[in-house]
């Protein structure tokens, strides 16, 4: 279990389709996100402007088109407190309005009723603003919410709101009456705020330059509103690297390394907005290696992602994902026994309980998680496992819960789903029997290589690559007349042996001192 000041550094791999963060703890990897750069893809707390496709009494929801292949859905319930407020917003809007005075300008109303019916305030062709509270998963589209909320570090913007609240994770009195009164004192018409934990001793320079920026972003979506009454982006939340900076910084985050300039100096301006003494931990990447190895992700990324995960001592990890819910077997594997069966395999599951709170944020699993842990006798060790998967889990950011143990030694986890769960394939194919299974003889691999050695003809260099893998490299080499002997003999060329670590038994690839491959 990570402690909670432990180190945590996070690595934004910049590429030319896509962006990936990696958050390393202690320098293990325990989250990995994704962000393309190529096209849009509806992410959580993206705002739309969206349009009534179909009322569903029955379930008091309506689909509405935001633009995705997927129609979305909206609940009654998610249409929020002051949906009249925004509908009218919206009517009222045009090219020709001045927005600010027709923001400010809206009575806010009465709250809309708690058992009310969907189809008394929504009308198939309605246009509405929206976001995204749950990414599109499998069939289903996204979920909604038109209860529109910008989240800063310090604090959460809510148009069209009357209050301010504040967390109640802050316990000093005095300060929740200085936040408020500030906050309060700042805020325009018609807008309502949530005040963080983090927003706790923070100066008021540093929430009134919050507050703005936050507001230039809802307020600069208005002209996309008035101008075109049609479906569309409105506006995004932050790119995926400043939300995590936004959901995680705390002062036990060391550092931020980035691979590209300009998504540097985009993440150092927003660590300088909303924690300016910390703006220092970004640092530009330029090493040669790419980042993800030089911070060895790749490798973790490749370890962690399979069908079976190892463990320490020879235990493992066996997890399926299916349509319905995640399944996770525990192992002991060739683990040696102590004399003490019991506490053995209360140790064992200790150890899974680590890993498993990893996969979960790791691959972000969401839906209903069961875990077999290994059967253990006394009530005493299972509640200790519960107790201490609980411990584990209380630093992961999407909602859980936990049951006990069952009698047949299953966990049952729901953990909420918010985007598709993250697969990376970990195995390859075969470069040699591309799939098939089977491969050349090993006793002809040689009439192999030289059969390409001929066929190069006039494009043979005098001096050449060769790269093979360790145990054709000793093959080849073996005695005093090997074939590499024989075949500079034969061919007039000088053969320089490679030995790649990478390659398949009977893998080969000739190359000139150039690197430019020849076959």
């Amino acid at each position: 279990m990570e402690s909670e000041n432990s180190a945590k550094d996070l690595i934004v791999n910049v590429g030319p389709s896509e962006v990936k963060l990696a958050l390393l703890e202690n320098g293990r990897l325990v989250e990995l996100n994704k962000e393309s750069t190529l096209d849009h893809s509806y992410s959580v707390g993206d705002v739309f402007m969206g349009r009534v496709k179909k009322i569903l009494p029955a379930l008091n929801a309506a689909f509405v088109d935001i633009g995705d292949s997927k129609e979305a859905f909206i609940h009654y319930l998610d249409l929020g407190l002051y949906f009249d407020a925004y509908d009218e917003f919206v009517r009222k809007s045009n090219g020709n309005t001045r927005m600010k005075g027709l923001y400010s300008g809206i009575q806010i109303g009465t709250p809309l009723a708690k058992e009310g019916r969907i189809e008394n305030v929504l009308k198939v062709g309605q246009m509405i603003i929206v976001q995204i509270t749950k990414e599109p998963i499998s069939t289903k589209g996204s979920r909604l919410t038109a209860e529109i909320s910008l989240a800063g570090r310090n604090i959460v913007l809510l148009p069209f709101a009357q209050k301010v609240s504040i967390s109640q994770k802050i316990s000093s009195k005095e300060e929740k009456r200085r936040l408020e009164t500030l906050v309060s004192n700042i805020l325009p018409q018609n807008y309502g705020a949530i005040i963080r934990t983090a927003a706790e001793g923070k100066n008021a320079a540093i929430l009134v330059a919050e507050l703005k920026s936050l507001i230039e972003k809802w307020e600069g979506s208005w002209q996309k509103i008035a101008k075109r009454k049609t479906v569309g982006l409105l506006f995004t939340e932050y790119s995926k690297t400043t939300a995590i900076l936004r959901d995680l910084l705390n002062d036990s985050f060391t550092n931020v390394y980035v691979n590209d300039e300009k998504i540097y100096e985009e993440t150092r301006k927003y660590i300088s907005l909303i924690s300016p003494e910390q703006e220092k931990i970004v640092k530009l990447y330029d090493g040669k290696e790419p980042i993800f190895d030089h911070f060895e992700v790749t490798r973790q990324i490749k370890s962690s992602f399979g069908k079976v995960v190892p463990m320490r001592q020879g235990a493992y990890l066996v997890i399926e994902t299916t349509e319905a819910l995640n399944v996770i077997d525990v192992n002991s594997g060739i683990r040696a026994k102590t004399t003490d069966q019991e506490e053995n395999t209360f140790e064992v599951n200790k150890f899974a309980a680590e890993e498993i709170a990893r996969q979960l944020r790791l691959r972000d699993m969401g839906g209903i998680v069961i875990v077999d842990f290994i059967d253990m006798e006394t009530q005493e060790h299972k509640n200790e496992l519960l107790k201490y998967m609980q411990e584990l889990m209380a630093q992961d950011r999407a909602k859980h819960n936990i049951l006990p143990l069952t009698k047949f030694g299953l966990m049952q986890i729901t953990r909420q789903r918010i985007r598709p769960v993250t697969t990376i394939e970990t195995q390859e194919t075969c470069p040699v029997c591309h799939g098939t299974g089977k491969i050349a003889s090993s006793l002809v691999i040689d009439e192999d290589i030289e059969r390409t050695l001929e066929d190069l003809g006039s494009k043979r260099p005098e001096r050449m690559i060769l790269r093979v893998s360790p145990i054709l490299g000793a093959y080849l080499t073996r005695g005093f007349n090997s074939y590499v002997r024989k075949w500079k003999k034969k061919y007039k060329c000088k053969i320089d042996l490679q030995e790649m670590t990478g390659f398949s038994v009977l893998q080969y690839e000739f190359y000139d001192l150039n690197e430019k491959k020849l076959a």
